[in-house]
């Protein structure tokens, strides 16, 4: 085998051979370097898929990939560490086969409503996009969001409903809801004329327009993408320009710039600078390496023409939405605008008791500057330094939602980062004719069980939601829509997981800015707060938890002014969880009675940060969450309270 690989390697110089643990990468064949090397711009086909989470993209993807004879089994689009855990497609990823003759560039993409900036910024790289909604669910939220930006960019759609193999699915009516979303949506009529497929991603087959039709392979789907997606269109001039849409880095390679190229051409050396969305230069740089994907493979090039979609090497300040040129050049490719974050959380140094006994990057400008980078390949996300005199809050996030600004904020633990981070507030917006204050509003779809309605009508309307709708689904089941503000909806599916035992599904979608509509009261239950440092005992938390559950177990370390479990009442407690029991000579029944306790409350970092309220902070580090009080001091929060209540 290994003296294949070397064969392999030393015939196809441009062509890294990888071992991995679960496959082996074979280089492509003659015929297909062929393809992947040629300089025709009309056999380039560049296309997106696009749906609403959990709906099959990734699954799909890597079926496309094993059908085109450029995967196995074993590999998967999902190879981000958080994205196996969560089991959902964060960043966009651009991937490549040849099929017919032609190079077709496929781009996977999130479709969690919170990396909806994933989706709009690769709409400049495509051409057309394979819309896929589940056989089951219909169109949702983000299948809605994601199509009218399809549409806005005048791409052409193929519609796949999958996961048409579940005893649930119902594709006749998901395809009616389909076509009158495109409706609403006012398509023009050539985008209405789609082509439709009936699919399995998991097992690998597709019903051509209806259920009735024989099954084939997604050999079929490449076929139509060859033929219903257009070629790039591209400049008639000759001068080299590219607008990059992504970015990542490289082990090797360090900065890697993504983009399709919109009209000439680029080769190994060749000097070339980035300019912003103003014109002003950026940088100036010698291409190191033109690289683009087979697969799971990532190719060499010598050069790369108009219409693909590359990846250059050899910048380190270039940015997402610069446009690169050629020497003398500063031309300009406008990038799509991208929609306003909505929710803000401020970052700052960690200045808790436990501070730097965890983590290694602890001070501000490790922080800020891991900020500021990723704002620059994340278009979706917003940094604003504070004033330097503020260390504890140094830097303010901007993002879609609570999952959004989580997942960055979790990579930075896993880098071995300490912070605190503050409760999330909203991003409001000042009326210019009126000047009153406008909120983000959303319109939100809850499907549950009838025996939930009346606790979730009442939940609805503590978070200032408008009552719309009621939908009924069976015997059972009712669909309730609500108008509600975006800061109402902060921590709600977690609540509605546990209060209807799993069976609500939520649907959000951004309505547009409207009037505040006042203060609310965030997490109506109180905190227990240690009021000793030090170790926490059984005995001690024996007693603690009929106030309510516990964030803690027997051994955790915990300091003055930590909340360490929530009070069933409204107001705050404080306690001492380390205190141990005292050893007597006396001899009883209960001496050795066993220490029950329940399992303390676990939180993920997208929902403790929805969980604090506004007196309250996270303190995050490479090994625990912790809820604390901004004031530690028992009687500064005391004079606090009594100050505000004046």
């Amino acid at each position: 085998m290994l003296r294949t690989l070397r064969q392999f390697s030393s015939i196809f110089h441009r062509v890294p051979v990888r071992l991995f643990s679960s496959s082996v990468e074979v280089a492509p064949k003659d015929e297909i370097l062929k393809i992947l090397h040629s300089e025709s711009r009309d056999i380039f086909r560049n296309v997106a898929i696009i749906a609403h989470v959990d709906h099959g993209k990734t699954t799909l993807v890597d079926a496309l990939l094993r059908a085109s004879g450029c995967a196995n089994e074993y590999d998967s689009m999902d190879s981000n560490a958080l994205e196996k855990e969560k089991g959902i497609t964060i960043l966009s990823k651009v991937t490549g086969v040849t099929f017919g003759g032609n190079k077709i560039n496929i781009v996977d993409t999130p479709g969690h409503q919170d990396f909806g900036g994933e989706v709009e910024r690769i709409m400049s790289m495509v051409d057309g996009v394979c819309l896929l909604v589940c056989a089951t669910e219909g169109p949702m939220a983000q299948t809605r969001f994601v199509l009218q930006k399809a549409l806005q960019s005048n791409l052409k759609p193929i519609v796949i409903i999958n996961k048409v193999d579940r005893p649930s699915a119902r594709p006749v009516e998901v395809e009616h809801e389909i076509f009158n979303l495109f409706c609403d949506l006012e398509a023009p009529s050539e985008s209405l004329d789609y082509p439709l497929y009936f699919c399995s991603g998991k097992e690998g087959w597709v019903r051509k327009g209806s259920m009735e039709a024989d099954k084939q392979g997604l050999e079929d789907v490449l076929e139509t993408i060859v033929e219903t997606i257009p070629p790039p269109q591209i400049g008639n001039e000759t001068n080299f320009k590219m607008l990059v849409s992504q970015q990542e880095s490289h082990p090797y390679y360090g900065k890697i710039l993504i983009g399709k190229i919109h009209q000439g051409e680029v080769k190994l050396n060749d000097k070339i600078l980035a300019v912003d969305q103003f014109g002003k230069l950026v940088e100036t740089a010698k291409v190191l390496k033109i690289l683009r994907r087979y697969g799971m493979q990532q190719l060499e090039m010598a050069r790369a023409v108009a219409g693909d979609i590359v990846q250059v090497a050899g910048f380190n300040n270039a940015i997402v939405t610069n446009t690169l040129n050629e020497m003398g050049k500063n031309e300009v490719i406008p990038s799509i605008p991208i929609d306003p974050p909505m929710i803000s959380v401020s970052i700052g140094v960690n200045t808790g008791p436990l501070a730097g006994k965890e983590g290694t990057k602890l001070n501000a400008q490790q922080i800020k500057d891991r900020l500021l980078k990723e704002g620059q390949s994340d278009v979706a996300l917003q940094v604003l330094v504070k004033d330097k005199s503020d260390e504890s809050a140094c830097v303010q996030l901007l993002g879609r939602g609570d999952l959004h600004l989580a997942i960055l904020l979790e990579n930075m633990r896993r880098e071995g980062f300490e912070m605190q981070v503050s409760p999330p507030q909203i991003v409001t917006k000042k009326c210019v004719d009126s000047g009153k204050t406008l909120e983000p509003i959303e319109k939100v779809s809850i499907e549950i069980d009838q025996q939930y309605m009346t606790g979730l009508i009442d939940k609805m309307s503590q978070r200032k939601a408008i009552y719309e709708d009621c939908i009924n689904i069976d015997k059972t089941r009712v669909k309730l829509i609500f108008s509600a503000p975006t800061r109402g909806l902060v921590g709600l599916r977690a609540e509605l997981i546990n209060d209807t035992r799993g069976t609500a599904i939520m649907q959000q979608q951004f309505l547009g800015y409207q009037e505040y509509r006042g203060t609310l009261k965030k997490n109506l239950k109180g905190a227990i707060i240690s009021m000793a440092a030090g170790i926490c005992q059984g005995y001690a938390l024996e007693d603690i938890q009929k106030f309510g559950p516990l964030f803690v177990k027997p051994g955790s370390k915990v300091y003055v002014g930590q909340v360490i479990g929530e009070h069933k009442l409204e107001q705050d407690i404080e306690v001492n969880p380390i205190r141990e029991k005292k050893l007597t000579n006396v001899r009883t029944v209960l001496a050795d009675e066993k220490i029950s306790l329940f399992p303390p409350k676990i939180f993920s970092l997208e929902d403790v940060i929805a969980y604090i309220r506004d007196d309250e902070l996270v303190e995050v580090t490479p090994k625990d969450l912790r809820i604390r009080k901004k004031e530690l001091d028992s009687t500064l929060r005391k004079t606090q309270r009594k100050n505000q209540q004046k």
